[in-house]
């Protein structure tokens, strides 16, 4: 009964009505509260996480919308947002194709991408754009972190609970997903003979990966961790999950130089320095063969059918990163300070040298926000205290630390 000592109670929780709880009655008194409803509509909301729409490939852009996207966010590497774009666009029509197909039809395997580039050069960036565009769940994971099952560390199967918890838990949404896994270069085994000795977090993490990147049903432990007797697990398809590797690969230049004869022999070393263009162009004509001898084994190499690289980063790509795209860091530092009042303008001489700095330091594009931060800290701590418009123009000598960034430097507008 809905009703205790002649007041109206929730027939679900048993409470009575209240500031915060308001009741809704229905047919013979029955009430429910506006709390209860809205634990209701989470559980239909669950029970609902299956019903994902499949990307139909009307759905998914051609190539050209791919690169022409990817030239909004990313500065550079024409060559490898092209590959990309043809990969991804090659991955999803695959999925669709899946789905239609006869018992008798072509089956068309999966073909997971290797990225080789330095830090900083863009390979994260890259792979998180394809995935926003798509609109699909999108998870990192550094490789460094993995060990295998029954070791000190993370077991592969974390990499799949990540692309989970960014689906919000819904398991059909995820297997449309993307994981780039970050840092591959680093679990290469120490030597191309296979070692006596176990090598937990090298080769035996190349082994454990094998099977979620060519595509299997892998069960995951719903809290992380490892895996327990008796306990409850996730089970997720990784057979049209679309895994993209990355790595600096430090030294794959000198073995694919020794392979194509290319290393100067004698004691004339005065242009033995290359351009970034070059040293792209050497890695794109990598061949499984070379990535052995670096210290990835065959078994994953054919995983990861496709390989591009990226070139270094100039210092005038970072000038270009620094202000062209959409959300360049000078864009949104100005965007930040205007909230507060403050127009904040950087000259091109500033924004140069801290392209140089980054330069300087092998950074690469990922270290322009903490040189930015740094320098502006002092004001972004006080300007939120200035109750004024005032404006602050960011100049060489400020960036290269000769000038102090602090709330002498802001102008009164209003003067």
């Amino acid at each position: 009964m809905a009703k205790k000592n002649n007041n109206q109670i929730c027939s679900f929780c048993g409470n009575p009505p209240s500031d915060t709880r308001k009741l809704v009655e229905g047919p013979h008194g029955i009430c429910i509260c506006n709390q209860c409803i809205a634990v209701c509509e989470s559980i239909l909301e669950k029970d609902g996480k299956g019903d994902v729409k499949p990307i139909a490939l009307e759905d998914v852009p051609v190539p050209k919308e791919f690169k022409e996207y990817l030239d909004q966010y990313v500065i550079g590497q024409n060559f490898a947002k092209k590959a990309l774009a043809v990969a991804v666009y090659n991955h999803y029509k695959r999925m669709s194709i899946e789905r239609q197909k006869a018992n008798d039809a072509i089956e068309i395997e999966k073909s997971n991408i290797l990225l080789i580039g330095p830090t900083g050069s863009g390979k994260t960036l890259l792979a998180k754009t394809l995935a926003t565009k798509l609109n699909v769940p999108f998870a990192i994971a550094d490789a460094t972190t993995l060990t295998e099952a029954g070791y000190v560390g993370e077991d592969v199967e974390n990499v799949l609970l990540k692309l989970i918890n960014a689906a919000d838990g819904n398991i059909k949404a995820a297997e449309q997903g993307i994981i780039f896994i970050d840092e591959i270069d680093k679990i290469a085994r120490k030597s191309e003979n296979a070692s006596i000795t176990r090598d937990v977090s090298g080769e035996g993490v190349q082994q454990a990966l094998l099977k979620i990147i060519e595509g299997t049903k892998a069960s995951v432990p719903p809290q992380g961790g490892r895996k327990h007797p008796n306990q409850e697990m996730l089970e997720i398809d990784t057979s049209n999950i679309l895994f993209i590797c990355g790595g600096a690969f430090v030294g794959l230049d000198k073995i694919i130089e020794e392979r194509l004869n290319q290393h100067v022999i004698g004691f004339d070393t005065t242009n033995l320095t290359r351009t970034e263009s070059e040293t792209e162009n050497l890695l794109n004509k990598v061949i499984p063969d070379d990535l052995v001898k670096f210290g990835l084994i065959p078994e994953i190499i054919g995983r990861l059918p496709l390989s591009v690289a990226l070139k270094e980063l100039t210092s005038d790509d970072l000038v270009k990163i620094l202000t062209e795209p959409k959300n360049a860091i000078t864009k949104q530092f100005t965007a930040s300070f205007a909230l507060d009042n403050v127009e904040l303008e950087f000259t091109p001489e500033s924004i140069k040298a801290i392209a140089n700095i980054a330069i300087k330091n092998k950074t690469g594009a990922r270290g322009l926000r903490s040189i930015v931060e740094r320098m502006l800290l002092d004001v972004m701590y006080e300007a939120p205290s200035i109750k004024k418009n005032t404006k602050l123009t960011v100049t060489k000598d400020m960036v290269e630390d000769n000038t102090p960034s602090d709330t002498k430097l802001l102008l009164d507008k209003s003067a």
